[in-house]
């Protein structure tokens, strides 16, 4: 029993994993931010240029 209590203080892999959702998490969170930031200037910009166009008689 204390040569596994031992083993599993020392056992990392657990924290890497960690680490890895995390990042994993912040990456997801920052695109999400990203593609609704380009979403709203390209509905934007297309309303511009739809209004351009039907105003060019």
């Amino acid at each position: 029993m204390l040569n596994f209590i031992k083993t599993f203080h020392k056992d990392e892999d657990g924290a890497v994993t960690v680490d890895f959702v995390v990042l994993t998490a912040a990456i997801v969170l920052l695109g999400l931010a990203v593609g609704s930031a380009i979403s709203n200037g390209a509905e934007s910009l297309a309303d511009s240029i739809e209004n351009d166009l039907l105003n060019q008689t």
